[in-house]
């Protein structure tokens, strides 16, 4: 791109910015709110647990389903001593895991915090009508804005705010999934999760510690500073990893709010038995895959079985954004199947293989 073209369009855009809402959007990073939707010194947890999500629908028929949103903007916890002005949907990131069934009426409410410093809204992919409900949930701060929509196609769908600039509100953690399951449902698992994937665009470089600024031109030129599953540094690990056990089957709904980098999700150590490719729930299911492509604004499906205990690690195999923060754990607990795995005793240089090898060239 000619250089001046370039400035010319950065400046476009944060001009547009200050035209659509009367600031650059940017400095909310100095917004005050209340003291409980965090401050630097105490910033709240805004991972979403993968856990957190609906259980698998039983009934006959289509029903009425109401939505209610909340986008909130908090201080929150990036990484230990490391805080963000986060923009959200109920305080935490990604927004909550949406399950309806396809015939259903969705009932969006939309309420936009009145200590907000933007407008938000809500666009749903899974919406048939303009704008995916953006224009009818366009809040401005301490309003309440609505709109339904008929369930018309089983899938796992993104949503996000859509106020322009929409990359910039993603980017500050507004994104989320809708599942529309078939009338028929989805097969049983054994356990579900809900992992999102996201950037985050800091003028500080990963690791800074204090509060962070948002950058435009590091999100305008694609250079995110952090990767991360359900929100921030390392969100899934530890005490909020992954957990099941063995002989167990496991279900991953996975979305990639973006704004603008494509996953290629994989779990070290696991195989997917089925992968939903696109997110599509009518086509069949790709069988025995290693890793999959989801970009951003798409989402995926995965079952896998648990035949092995251990640590897996979940990433995106773009690897080197695991050291931005891109690294999920998965703990499986349960007996020993050396039947399946077993690693070499210490010490040992010789395989089973070649030690009968060995025996064979000897006689």
């Amino acid at each position: 791109m000619i250089p001046g073209f370039r400035n010319a369009l950065f400046a476009a855009a944060v001009s547009g910015l200050a035209l659509t809402k009367g600031q650059p959007s940017m400095a909310a990073g100095n917004h005050q709110h209340p003291a409980e939707n965090g401050t630097a010194e105490k910033p709240l947890d805004i991972i979403r647990q993968s856990t957190d999500l609906p259980a698998p629908l039983h009934r006959k028929g289509p029903e009425t389903v109401t939505v209610n949103l909340e986008t909130v903007e908090v201080t929150g916890a990036v990484a230990d001593g490391t805080a963000y002005h986060y923009w959200t949907f109920n305080r935490k990131v990604p927004g909550p895991f949406v399950r309806v069934r396809v015939g259903d009426t969705v009932n969006i409410e939309l309420t936009n915090s009145p200590d907000s410093s933007e407008r938000h809204s809500v666009d749903f992919h899974a919406v048939t009508g303009p704008g995916g409900g953006a224009v009818a949930t366009d809040a401005a701060p301490g309003e309440r804005k609505g709109f339904s929509f008929q369930a018309l196609k089983p899938g796992l769908y993104v949503y996000h705010c859509a106020v322009p600039l929409a990359a910039e509100h993603i980017a500050n953690g507004m994104y989320g999934l809708i599942l529309v399951e078939p009338k028929e449902g989805l097969p049983l698992v054994d356990r579900e999760f809900y992992v999102m994937q996201g950037e985050l665009y800091t003028e500080e470089a990963v690791g800074t510690k204090g509060k962070l600024t948002a950058s435009t031109e590091k999100l305008l030129g694609e250079q995110p500073e952090y990767y991360v599953f359900n929100g921030a540094d390392k969100a899934l690990t530890n005490e909020n990893a992954l957990r099941a056990r063995t002989g167990e089957t496991v279900r991953i709904y996975f979305g990639v709010g973006g704004p603008n980098k494509t996953s290629s999700f994989h779990v070290i150590g696991e195989i997917f038995d089925k992968a939903y490719n696109l997110a599509s729930l009518t086509s069949a299911p790709l069988t025995d895959v290693q890793t999959i492509t989801v970009p951003p604004g798409g989402a995926s499906v995965v079952d896998l079985t648990l035949d092995v205990p251990g640590e897996y690690t979940l990433v995106d195999h773009a690897l080197s954004r695991a050291a931005r923060g891109l690294v999920g754990k998965l703990i499986v607990e349960g007996d020993e199947r050396s039947d399946i795995f077993a690693a070499a005793p210490a010490g040992n240089e010789h395989s089973s293989h070649d030690a009968h090898m060995s025996n064979h060239m000897s006689e």
